[in-house]
């Protein structure tokens, strides 16, 4: 058991949701939040990467254990630190902001285009991470953190109107707990995502594999 990278996994995945819960649910940066948001993912990956892989996601994790980058006797205990890390920031955010208003999202009846929406940006998520953070090929480059927060930047202004650009698990939770995805909607969310990071996976592997 890697402890370290257990924790790190919850603190990344922690200030992650805190700012998606204060900067887009509670509205505190506006239209500028998946800016936020996205600079937070990639800040917390460079700050802790070379400890845990900077994963602060489940699909990502299933990802890198699928690519063989992770051993899979670590993939529950960093969802465990995932997901309370998540937990976690829902409180925080609480506390930073008692009077916060949350308005629940209303997907009813929009389930292909929301769980497409996910998907697509989701795979997006995972195959970036892939490709910059474990690939041989990009060994040693700089730029892996502020490529997969920019993932997420571009997702959350493309379809976070149609799905609200969650391309998490951790980050569904989160949602979920602080009453804006309705818990309906959250195994769909997950389930969503964790097959987009199966899918891939697989691609990587298929096109990248005898490379890596």
């Amino acid at each position: 058991m890697n402890i370290k990278s257990y924790l790190v996994e919850l603190i990344g995945t922690f200030f992650l949701v805190v700012t998606v819960c204060v900067a887009a649910v509670f509205g505190s940066a506006g239209p500028m939040a998946p800016v936020a948001i996205g600079l937070i993912l990639g800040l917390m990956i460079y700050g802790g990467g070379h400890i845990s892989g900077g994963h602060f996601n489940p699909a990502v994790t299933l990802g890198v254990c699928l690519r063989g980058k992770c051993d899979f006797k670590d993939l529950p205990f960093y969802w465990l630190g995932q997901g309370v890390g998540a937990v976690l920031a829902v409180f925080a955010a609480w506390v930073l902001v008692p009077a916060g208003k949350v308005e629940m999202a209303k997907l009813d009846g929009q389930m292909l285009p929301v769980l497409l929406a996910e998907f697509l940006f989701t795979f997006a998520l995972v195959w970036t991470v892939l490709n910059t953070a474990t690939a041989k090929a990009t060994a040693g480059n700089s730029f892996y953190g502020l490529a997969i927060g920019g993932i997420v930047l571009v997702g959350a202004f493309t379809v976070g109107s149609i799905s609200l650009g969650v391309f998490n698990p951790a980050v569904a939770i989160g949602l979920a707990v602080i009453g804006k995805l309705p818990l309906a909607m959250l195994v769909a969310y997950i389930a969503t995502q964790l097959v987009a990071g199966v899918v891939a996976a697989i691609a990587f592997k298929l096109l990248a594999g005898k490379q890596d």
